[in-house]
């Protein structure tokens, strides 16, 4: 049963001249002046959240992106300031990008953030899908099993660090403690200090869904956030019960649905076709900038190429708002549409629990924060006085 609703927030600018026939992704460049504008976004939108009862506000680490698209560097950082800026409201680290991180510093930042915010921060693990940003920091990410096998390693630190008093690891990428000597005896284990002091909630995106992938999840004990950013399709029947079926093979019996989050985008207005009329710009904006990174694979090469051209983009056929509206990935609508999809979503993942909506690149603040209470007002209601 719904109970809980978050938000997602990657980080975009205000920006204009978005769709399919704006500005070329490649092409946009901001000043510094307006890429921090970022951060006052994040704080107004995190009030707001808090203030009408959302349970999770979260956000995405990425790097170097002067297109204003993703402009959040440390989501810890963001997470500890937003805290500062809120009363009850959860910050969820949607996802600390792992391989560019040391997986010791990454656990130590997290633990720190967990005591000074009082456990309010959910923790985060991904993999990464901006070369420009992963290769940078010199790991790998177009050798994909590469970057499995390094993350994979790094989540395990990660949780030895957060689950012992004492621990050590020996790796094919990482030996600790160090074989050093140190004050008169040879280093044999380590403690973090600190360690996170409340229970450690720790979810990654699910993306591609493979065995491999869902069994290390389940292994750990990891939820799982599908959709609302780079997947087009929203809820998606087999990658649900993908995990719920390495749940199974881990020895734990689940409902459908439970311990993930589902995410879409969302536009409200008195009817579906205004709304659709209103989203169409972002919808194609976000495509514009995911579609080349092969994050959708209904995409063709031409197609993608396409994308890159303002003057080609309209004519590519690629998809529109009202096909993503017509499958339900994209919630347009008058608020008892939205209830009703939200209700026959309930139906079929009965173990399913939160929901996360949001908007897509290019969104100006005004319209996320007047879409997100309005969404309070008068969609939530319905689960969450249900629940109470």
């Amino acid at each position: 049963m719904i109970t809980k609703f978050d938000s997602l927030y990657a980080g975009h600018v205000d920006m204009d001249d978005i769709g399919y026939g704006g500005a070329a992704v490649n092409s946009r460049v901001f000043s510094n002046e307006h890429l921090v504008s970022t951060f006052a976004k994040a704080r107004n939108l995190a009030r707001l959240l808090d203030r009408c009862g959302y349970d999770t506000f979260w956000l995405a680490e990425h790097h170097f992106q002067r297109e204003g698209y993703e402009c959040i560097p440390n989501v810890l950082l963001m997470a500890l300031d937003l805290a500062h800026q809120t009363e009850r409201l959860h910050m969820g680290c949607g996802f600390n990008i792992t391989p560019m991180w040391h997986p010791l510093r990454l656990a130590e930042d997290f633990a720190m953030v967990d005591v000074l915010t009082g456990g309010r921060v959910r923790f985060g693990v991904g993999r990464g899908y901006h070369t420009r940003e992963v290769h940078t920091f010199g790991a790998p990410l177009t050798d994909q099993a590469a970057n499995r096998e390094l993350f994979e390693e790094q989540v395990e630190i990660v949780f030895k660090a957060f689950n012992n008093a004492a621990f050590s690891h020996d790796g094919k990428r990482y030996t600790i403690p160090a074989r050093v000597p140190y004050r008169g005896y040879d280093l044999k284990d380590l403690t973090l200090v600190p360690r996170p002091v409340h229970p450690v909630e720790c979810w990654q995106p699910i993306q591609s869904a493979t065995a491999r992938g869902l069994d290390f999840m389940a292994r750990h004990g990891i939820k799982g956030l599908i959709g609302g950013g780079v997947a087009e399709g929203g809820a998606m029947r087999a990658v649900v019960e993908g995990y719920r079926d390495a749940l199974r093979r881990a020895g734990r019996e689940t409902e459908l649905g439970e311990g993930l989050c589902i995410g879409f985008h969302f536009q409200l207005a008195a009817t579906q076709d205004e709304a659709i009329k209103a989203a169409a710009g972002y919808f194609e904006e976000n495509l514009k900038m995911f579609g080349p990174l092969r994050l959708v694979r209904s995409l063709s090469e031409a197609q993608i190429d396409a994308m890159a051209d303002p003057r080609q983009a309209p004519y590519a056929g690629l998809p529109t708002i009202e096909e993503a509206a017509a499958s339900g990935a994209y919630l347009c609508g008058p608020p008892a549409k939205i209830i009703d999809t939200l209700m026959r979503l309930e139906k079929d993942y009965p173990g399913l629990e939160r929901v996360s909506v949001s908007h897509p690149m290019g969104a100006p603040e005004s319209l996320m924060l007047e879409q997100l209470e309005w969404f309070a007002a008068e969609v939530m209601p319905a689960f969450t006085r249900r629940a109470r």
